[in-house]
């Protein structure tokens, strides 16, 4: 028995309307699943780049609050150092790497110095990054030897002032943040000392222990166990206020030089492009890192003061030290070439 053309046209509609009945909930559920996937942040490990060689303050910062991020996030957070540069080389990786929240950066004060530091440097420091938070604070140390006639910051500029570009400042390189230090001191106390660069902070300390110059800028948690052991003199810290690590050693605010502040800072960033709402995620993380006691034991042996902040506040933050060292480096003729 034949089917009449139309009824078969009919039956034929009505099988196809039943296939795609049944094939679609399951396309939209595939989707569905993708959409999820793709969605669900992180899936997969994250790296954070340090641009600095490992064992150091930045080395022991990132790899604590990589720690604690890992338990937030639930997924593994490993940590790469990258070093050379400046912080170029690992901060370029970074800015470089595709936005999606899966390579960040645990960097320094450096961050802010380069972009007026580095000629040719290339990324943009506010265009090539994500800003996600900033970890910790802490002072830098002017140091003396112990037997040093210098016993406070005045007696420097004392003589400093009578006797130009006769004292001479040692620091661990050209464009470093202690270097920087010593130049805004120079320019606030309207001063002339020598800087002396050094590879390193080793070097310096050994010619300020041998006499060979009269003054170093270091970093507090790298000075502080000299002074500490009594083989340095600390003259101040370079905070706002007294460091609670060592609250013995004045600021040079107290010291007769009010409105002076060169603290060493560390943030976490990621590549730039990075959707909003994985860089709240990778904000909660970070935070919920550095507020743990964990991170505040680590840190308190470096001088380090904790310092979470918003997206936002780490942008108006890193905005403001740009504009800061920018005229340091221009005033001071700072080069590092």
């Amino acid at each position: 028995m034949s089917i009449p053309d139309k009824s078969r046209r009919g039956l034929l509609q009505a099988a196809a309307a039943g296939a795609t009945s049944l094939a679609f909930p399951s396309f939209l559920a595939l989707a569905s699943g993708r959409a999820a996937a793709q969605g669900s942040f992180p899936s997969r490990t994250i790296r954070i780049v340090i641009p600095f060689t490992p064992g150091g303050g930045t080395d022991l910062v990132a790899r604590t609050v990589a720690e604690g991020m890992a338990r937030d996030l639930g997924q593994p957070v490993i940590v790469d150092n990258k070093p050379g540069g400046g912080t170029v080389i690992g901060s370029d990786l970074v800015a470089k790497a595709q936005g999606d929240g899966y390579t960040l950066l645990v960097t320094t004060s450096a961050h802010a110095i380069n972009s007026s530091l580095v000629k040719n440097l290339p990324y943009s420091t506010d265009k090539s990054f994500a800003d996600i938070s900033l970890v910790a604070r802490g002072p830098n140390m002017l140091v003396t030897h112990p037997n040093s006639k210098y016993r406070t910051v005045k007696d420097v500029i004392d003589f400093a002032r009578a006797n130009p570009g006769k004292l001479t400042y040692g620091s661990s390189g050209n464009g470093t943040a202690v270097h920087l230090a010593g130049e805004l001191f120079k320019m606030m106390a309207k001063v002339d000392i020598t800087h002396v660069p050094y590879r390193g902070a080793g070097p310096a300390y050994t010619d300020l222990l041998g006499g060979q110059i009269d003054l170093v800028f270091a970093t507090a948690a790298g000075a502080g166990k000299f002074v500490e052991a009594g083989k340095m003199r600390a003259l101040a810290v370079t905070s706002q206020a007294r460091s609670p690590s060592w609250p013995q050693v004045p600021t040079f605010a107290e010291s007769g030089l009010p409105g002076y502040e060169a603290d060493v800072w560390y943030a976490v960033f990621a590549s730039g492009g990075t959707p909003p709402d994985i860089v709240a995620r990778l904000n909660t993380a970070v935070r919920r890192a550095v507020e743990s006691q964990n991170f505040r034991d680590r840190v308190a042996s470096e001088g380090l003061v904790p310092s979470p902040t918003t997206p936002e506040e780490l942008t108006r933050y890193v905005r403001a030290e740009e504009a800061r060292w920018r005229k340091v480096v221009v005033e001071g003729k700072v080069s590092i070439d």
